[in-house]
This record gives structure tokens, sequence and C-alpha cells, in this order.
């Protein structure tokens, strides 16, 4: 039996909540895959006046998600208003996280998708992980330096070795068995989630013009080039360090299957600019398959019914392949 993908609402003042409804709605005209949300009613409720089935396991959603929105309960305490976020809030998105991440875990779900939260919020009710991407790692029992965010568009893939941190940080973070454990993850995931066989990885500098052999910084020649030469000698498909700003147009895009960036906006730019509206984080290195749209909670849109739901339904398509083609292996 095909298994419906776990979606947890994430922050229930943000858009989260419309965007999923949303998804629903075109779950035809878009063959998005069953799915049951997991969270605040309230939250959905407030934002969308479609039809919502509440079901007390997720096996229950594939028999209604034809004719309503399947929903897993968890409710805050409290009142939703959309774009007023608050405490009570940000607890029921960590408790619906929770939960849609054991669901899928214990093979409830086959993938899990995660709606946007805030993460000022939950550092404030003591949520101690820099994201959505370390809680699910560390659930899951995969140490964080073995995981890999991989930012999916219909034209590029790019995987950020370096994440939320400060731009001044990010040289003295970079180490050599960092890039690699992040090119591994990146190799391996796209040959198991998306059936590359023999993935092809570029590799970024880090300095302008990849540092121009060392006049404009070393860290390629000292760092990243011997990252480069132990995934080679372990028989991965790896170019570079090459220069970031001439990586991205088309020609250069066709030459590899993902680009591994050296810090968050270097891989991130490219792929909004390219696919603002249908990018997809998918993190790489899980027992599980997990994938966000990638978006915010976009607070100023919530309750304005003005929220597209193109990057939600990416992520939950791009889900939806990645456990059949795992479940084929």
């Amino acid at each position: 039996m095909t298994l419906p993908l776990a979606v947890s609402l994430g922050d229930p003042a943000g858009i989260g909540p419309e965007v999923i409804a949303k998804a629903w709605e075109r779950r035809k005209a878009d063959a998005v895959p069953p799915f049951f949300a997991v969270g605040n009613c309230l939250a959905v409720k407030a934002v969308w006046d479609g039809p919502v089935h509440i079901i007390a396991d997720p096996a229950e959603a594939i028999a209604c998600f034809d004719q309503a929105l399947p929903m897993l309960r968890v409710d805050g305490a409290g009142g939703v208003v959309p774009g007023q976020p608050d405490f009570d809030g940000a607890h029921s998105a960590l408790d619906a996280l929770e939960l849609a991440v054991g669901l899928t875990r214990t093979g409830s779900a086959s993938g899990l998708v995660t709606g946007p939260v805030s993460k000022a919020q939950l550092y404030q009710i003591g949520f101690t992980h820099p994201g959505q991407t370390e809680f699910v790692a560390e659930r899951c029992g995969v140490s964080g330096d073995l995981i890999a965010m991989m930012l999916v568009g219909p034209t590029l893939r790019t995987v950020p070795v370096t994440t939320h941190i400060a731009l001044q940080d990010v040289p003295a973070a970079l180490t050599a068995d960092l890039i690699a454990n992040k090119g591994r993850a990146a190799a391996r995931g796209l040959k198991r989630q998306f059936g590359i066989d023999r993935p092809r990885i570029a590799v970024a500098g880090l300095n302008p013009h990849a540092g121009e052999n060392g006049a404009l910084g070393r860290e390629e020649i000292d760092v990243i080039g011997p990252a480069i030469e132990r995934l080679r000698e372990e028989g991965f498909d790896v170019a570079g360090p090459l220069a970031a700003d001439t990586m991205f147009h088309e020609r250069a895009r066709a030459a590899y299957d993902a680009a591994l960036c050296m810090y968050h906006d270097q891989a991130l730019i490219p792929l909004k600019a390219l696919h603002f509206d249908e990018g997809v984080n998918m993190t790489l290195g899980l027992p599980i398959v997990r994938t966000s749209p990638d978006h915010g909670t976009a607070f100023h849109l919530a309750g304005r019914n003005e929220a597209e739901p193109g990057a939600m339904i990416a992520a939950l398509k791009t889900a939806a392949a990645a456990a059949r083609r795992i479940a084929e292996a």
C-alpha cells in the first residue's frame, strides 16, 4: 500500500497552513501525492474554508485524501492570529515537527515535508538546534557533519557546506573533512534519492576567481583542493575549485548534477534567482526522506490569501519521488 507523506504545519501564524491547504486544493491539477498535515487545526481554519478531516492514524489519510485535507491534530494553547507569531505557536510548531518526524521514522509515512518555522520564536522557547534540519538529523540519530542540505530546482541543485553562520566565520569553519563529508552526502543522495548512477559534483571556490592561485586567498589551495582530491581518490566525480561567478549560467549548469558551495548565500542566491517559487530544501544523509519548501514563514503575507503554494507542491512531489525510488531500489 502507498503510504502518505507527513507534513508538519510549521509556525501556525505563518504561511505554512495556507500553502499546505492550497497544495491540497491543487492535488488533481498538479498530481500532488497523498499527504496528511500535522499541526494545529485552528491555524488552517483561520486562513482557509475548505474541508478538513481529522484523522487519528496516518493510515486513514489515503482514504479521505480526495474529499478533504487529512489532519493529525496537534492543538496549541490559545487561538491563532495569522501574521502574529507567539510562544504558543512556537510550541505547537515544535510539537508538530516532533510528531511528524516520529511517524516517518517508524514507517507510518513515506517521507517528511516540513512547513516553515520561525527560528527566532523557537529559540525563545529553548530550541537549541540551528534549524529544523539539525533537529531532524538528531532525532534520526545522524551526526550533523554527515548530512547535507540540498536546494533543488528544476535546473539546479546546490549544497552549502556551511549554513547559518556569519560570513566572517566561514573561512575558519571550512575544513577539508567538512567539505569532503558534504560532498559524499551530496553524491550518495543524488544516487539514492534522484537515481543518478554517477553524480557529477562541481565545487565552488570561496574567494573571487577561486583565489587566483593564492593571490586572492589560500582556502582553495589549503582546504578546498585537498578535499576535492580526497573525494576523487574515493571514486567520486568532482570538479573544482571553480570560480563561483561563472558556475550558474545555463551552459555551466549542464556540466554537473549538483554544485557544492562554501557558504549559505553562495548556494541559495542562484537557486532562488532561478526557481524562487519552486525551490525545495532536501536533507541528504538521513535514513528518511525529508524536504521542505525553500521559503520562510512570510508573516507579512499570512492571512491575506496571497501565498503561492508552488514550493510546497514541489517539496511534496520531490519527497514522494525520492521515497518511491528508495522503495524500488
